[in-house]
């Protein structure tokens, strides 16, 4: 009887097993039978975007401009017959202007992967902020990109060894933030006699583009510069909402400028001081005087008066191009040369802010700026020279608000270390100015 039981389970497990073995080869020849009969999926490689153009379905060449490029050579030299030449030129006009290209600057063409690659892509690297893009096949069409930006704030510190630039690029700072904090401390520190040991704290904003390019400094936010042991803050703030001019201002809510604006611009940026004593190569190294103080900027920026007065000249003339002469009271005048625009007629009262041209290139000039030209007592001077009255202070209803904005400012600079010096001789000078403000 165990026997027959036996040989029953084994029987049933036998037939089990070769059910399940045929329904598995069933299984597997239904699989291959219906993949065989669908095609194989493909995968698509990831875009590999360049100027906003896919990689996988171009190939690129990298080049310069040359002495004697121009956009028509380079496109015929790259198999672009002229006709087609002429009707791209055409399609652009008016959008993107390639008329000069400049030596040494990259550019950037998309070749179509065919037999015989022809170009279908011009790119120009115009700057590190923009590029031009030009379709050259079927739907020709041109335009300039301006790359997406990012503006980021920062906070340097440092101690001064020789000149606040040298501190600036050893510290791997941006050197420019040199001319901004000369501007805002122009009435009182005389950055041609800082002394060892002084130092600098600043929180300031920049502009990066493809996150690591640097394309300049936006504004100082807050900074705090130590000379000769003697601590001053500096505070950005906007006394007059309407006008929109940007002042700096101590702890103390006491402004840094005096009764004129530190420049004719609200973002001012030294490019030429005054010099009498100036020497230029190209007239053999012969002293010629620069009885102006130049600011940089683009063509098309705000001029700005730097105070109450009434104008007594709007001109034109071969040096100056298009100027205005303000003549502010009996001791000081000023002068605004290079005006693309004027802005207003002799004999209008202008106030300290008012716009009375924009910058531009006219009369003997090499690049966009406005030459700042300063009178007291009919003479020309240096306007960061000379011990002008106090500006008016903030408003008393604006002193609660302005303390309110300095609080985070003014706590974030405190915060911020200085550098440790290695060199045992600037160690001595910040102890031994350490001590002289704290004798406890």
């Amino acid at each position: 009887m165990n026997k027959i039981k036996i040989t029953l389970k084994i029987f049933i497990v036998s037939t089990l097993s070769g059910i399940l073995f045929s329904l598995f080869v069933s299984c597997q020849q239904d699989v291959q039978e219906k993949s065989s009969e669908q095609p194989a999926l493909t995968i698509e490689p990831k875009p590999d975007l360049y100027f906003g153009i896919d990689r996988n379905v171009y190939q690129t060449e990298e080049y310069k401009v040359k002495r004697g490029d121009t956009f028509g050579k380079i496109l015929e030299e790259n198999g672009i017959d002229y006709p087609q030449v002429y009707a791209i030129l055409q399609a652009i006009k008016g959008k993107v202007d390639v008329r000069k290209l400049t030596i040494g600057k990259p550019y950037t063409l998309f070749f179509s992967k065919d037999t015989i690659p022809t170009p279908e892509y011009f790119i120009y690297h115009a700057g590190v902020a923009s590029y031009k893009r030009i379709h050259l096949r079927d739907s020709l069409y041109g335009e300039e990109i301006i790359k997406p930006s990012q503006v980021v704030e920062l906070e340097a510190s440092g101690v001064i060894e020789s000149s606040l630039y040298e501190t600036m690029q050893k510290s791997g700072i941006n050197e420019s933030l040199t001319y901004y904090l000369s501007d805002i401390y122009a009435w009182t520190i005389d950055f041609f006699r800082l002394q060892k040991g002084d130092r600098f704290k600043v929180i300031y904003t920049e502009k990066f583009v493809d996150d690591t390019i640097s394309v300049g400094i936006e504004r100082i936010k807050a900074a705090y510069f130590e000379h000769n042991g003697k601590p001053l803050y500096a505070f950005e703030y906007v006394p007059d909402s309407e006008k929109g001019i940007v002042d700096y201002f101590d702890d103390n809510a006491k402004s840094l400028r005096r009764a004129f604006l530190q420049g004719p611009l609200k973002f001012n940026r030294v490019s030429s001081r005054f010099n009498l004593k100036r020497r230029i190569a190209y007239y053999g190294n012969r002293i010629r005087p620069h009885k102006g103080t130049d600011f940089a900027a683009s063509v098309g920026t705000p001029i700005l008066a730097t105070a109450n007065g009434t104008v007594v000249k709007a001109s034109y003339t071969r040096g100056n191009g298009n100027y205005v002469t303000l003549k502010h009271n009996g001791v000081y005048s000023t002068q605004y040369l290079h005006m693309k625009k004027r802005n207003v007629k002799v004999g209008q009262f202008v106030q300290q802010g008012d716009v009375i041209g924009w910058v531009g290139m006219t009369g003997n000039t090499s690049g966009p700026h406005v030459c700042y030209r300063f009178w007291k007592n009919g003479r020309q001077v240096d306007p960061f020279k000379q011990k002008l009255p106090e500006a008016k202070p903030i408003s008393a209803e604006l002193k609660s608000k302005f303390a309110e904005h300095i609080v985070p400012y003014k706590t974030k600079l405190d915060c911020i270390a200085f550098e440790t010096q290695e060199d045992p001789e600037v160690a001595a000078i910040l102890n031994q100015k350490k001590h002289v403000q704290d004798p406890s």
